[in-house]
């Protein structure tokens, strides 16, 4: 076993153990983090030890490394100065102050073999297998939805102008800058298992077709998803469709008060029931992972990104199913 040092042996005789803390104890057993290194390890190529440039750094700990970024929001200098700053991190990398920190350019270039490889969905995929083969994708039907990430509307750049493949959209009486997240939700247990990026002025409806799994029984969608039938290759209001979406909120207000609109409102109420679990991967990556803001240029990148975020939050999601069915608290 390795010495450890002072400065670890304090942290570990501390009386409180802090969230952030806790935390990366739960994630240090929900990721899979052989199957991880299995899937990705083709194609990593670090530097061979002897020749020039920086020494080579293993797989595993630059994976826990990427994944701290997604989990605290954090900037590749941000990140370097947070590992120097908290032992919490260093102790879930594995290194001590000692060791070398990989610094923000190796950071960098790891993030774009990422992106480079298409290895976040890889990453994305081999969560969602690994969750499968413990019962937690059900297929019995999908929820579909998208929100709205914030982009730089400003044109103090060198280029002048804003990015090109990020759009305005108009949603109520508000405009945004941005692009769309879409995803297809597990209609029983609440985890992603589609992800799509597009620029903000996308219709979700048209995105449909993509989020949705050949064998779901069901598709549920809000009233934004009306029409959702001819991107699912069904016909209108054929008695085997698959989609159930949303009724439009006017109509049904300018009903007068009678047992068919109590009716309708009950309808309406149930499907809603059904599609609040769409909500809880934007809850976890927005609230808790910090991700308010699109980082990136582009759509590619910003999707790469989106990958790593919903696979984590899946862990996350998961981590309390299992909680919830163990009889255990979730903090």
């Amino acid at each position: 076993m390795k010495q450890i040092s002072f400065a670890q042996a304090e942290h570990q005789n501390k009386k409180k153990v802090t969230r952030r803390e806790r935390f990366l104890a739960r994630m240090e057993k929900l990721v899979p983090w052989q199957r991880l290194i299995a899937a990705l390890s083709p194609s990593y190529f670090p530097n061979s030890a002897g020749k020039r440039g920086r020494p080579p750094i293993g797989l595993e700990r630059m994976l826990r490394i990427y994944f701290l970024q997604q989990w605290y929001a954090l900037a590749d200098e941000a990140l370097e100065d947070a590992i120097y700053d908290s032992q919490a991190m260093r102790d879930f990398i594995g290194i001590d102050l000692v060791s070398s920190v990989p610094d923000a350019t190796t950071l960098l270039r790891f993030r774009h073999l990422l992106e480079q490889h298409a290895l976040t969905q890889r990453i994305f995929e081999e969560i969602n297998a690994h969750l499968a083969e413990q019962g937690l994708f059900m297929r019995e039907g999908t929820i579909v939805d998208a929100t709205i990430v914030a982009a730089a509307p400003s044109t103090r750049n060198k280029a002048r102008q804003r990015d090109p493949e990020m759009k305005q959209t108009r949603k109520g009486k508000q405009y945004y800058f941005g692009m769309k997240a879409h995803i297809g939700v597990d209609a029983v247990t609440g985890l992603t298992h589609s992800v799509a990026a597009t620029s903000a002025n996308v219709a979700d409806v048209t995105m449909a077709g993509a989020l949705v799994r050949e064998d779901d029984k069901r598709v549920y969608g809000d009233a934004g998803y009306t029409g959702m039938w001819k991107y699912l290759d069904e016909e209108k209001d054929a008695p085997d469709s698959r989609c159930c979406v949303a009724a439009k909120r006017g109509p049904i207000k300018k009903m007068e008060d009678s047992p068919m609109k109590a009716l309708l409102l009950a309808i309406e109420k149930a499907k809603a029931s059904i599609r609040a679990k769409v909500e809880h991967p934007f809850h976890v990556i927005k609230n808790l992972f910090g991700y308010r803001k699109v980082r990136y240029k582009g759509l590619a990148r910003n999707q790469a990104q989106l990958f790593t975020l919903f696979a984590l939050g899946n862990l996350v999601l998961a981590g309390r199913c299992q909680g919830h069915a163990d009889g255990a608290s979730v903090s």
